[in-house]
């Protein structure tokens, strides 16, 4: 199908456009995060994981302190959207979201974001372990994940999580019969403690049946793998590839030009 010449010089504009508005993004790259539960079969679930690529500010929670309300909408129950806010609220410019249903052992999800790698290359992320009351993962200080440089290149392709990293929240009584996935969230009891690690109390939990459809059996020690967090970058593509589509598209329009003459 041939164009006219009329259209040839549209898509010679939106080109040009668009190789115009690419040099405001040159420092842009698409990161994909992957989630992958490493816990053996019928152990720890986890549930939505949330995350932010962002300029190192935001700090969600603190060992040996009291945790604040927004880790603890991750750590009691998984919901998360405090965690959300309080992130967009410190730092505007952040790349933030949750991604995923639960996710059971063996299971992995990903997501694709496109981040200003010039203000945003480090990474947070949270999400609460299951079975447990206030249980969660998670990194303690902003600039603990540094994954990006200033040109798109990846500092740290991966991130992972064994049991001895799983963090307690500290703000609910520890209690199988309250805790999430396998008991009445409901009737759950405040503890007002501080953050600590803490994986040996989810061997409470075995024997019982949980949400995800399986009796669950801890069978962790201090060095078990439980999550990992992996990171794949693409560029953004550069106004030189916009440019190139704007000048193809010139040439049609000249040879349009030039059978149009022809037929005169």
């Amino acid at each position: 199908m041939s164009l006219s010449l009329t259209q040839c010089a549209r898509l010679a504009a939106v080109a040009a456009a668009l190789a115009a508005s690419g040099a405001a993004t040159a420092a842009q790259v698409n990161l994909t995060i992957t989630a992958e539960n490493l816990a053996a079969p019928n152990s720890l679930s986890f549930a939505p994981l949330h995350y932010g690529v962002h300029s190192g500010v935001f700090d969600a929670f603190n060992l040996g302190q009291a945790p604040g309300a927004a880790i603890t909408s991750v750590a009691e129950g998984g919901f998360g959207q405090p965690w959300l806010d309080a992130f967009a609220a410190a730092d505007p410019t952040a790349t933030i979201g949750a991604i995923g249903a639960p996710l059971l052992p063996g299971q992995s999800y990903s997501v694709t974001v496109t981040v200003d790698t010039a203000i945003n290359p480090y990474f947070s992320f949270a999400a609460m372990a299951l079975p447990s009351n206030d249980f969660f993962i998670g990194n303690d200080g902003p600039q603990q994940f540094h994954i990006l440089d200033g040109a798109g290149n990846l500092l740290i392709s991966s991130i992972g999580q064994k049991a001895n990293q799983i963090w307690d929240n500290g703000s609910e009584v520890f209690d199988p019969a309250t805790a999430a996935f396998v008991g009445d969230i409901g009737q759950r009891a405040d503890q007002n403690s501080v953050v600590a690690f803490n994986f040996a109390e989810l061997a409470a939990f075995n024997g019982l049946s949980t949400a995800g459809g399986y009796v669950f059996d801890s069978g962790l020690n201090a060095q078990s793998d439980v999550y990992r967090l992996s990171f794949q970058v693409a560029a953004v593509p550069e106004p030189e590839t916009f440019a190139m589509l704007a000048a193809g598209l010139l040439v049609v329009g000249s040879v349009a030009r030039r059978r149009l003459r022809s037929r005169a």
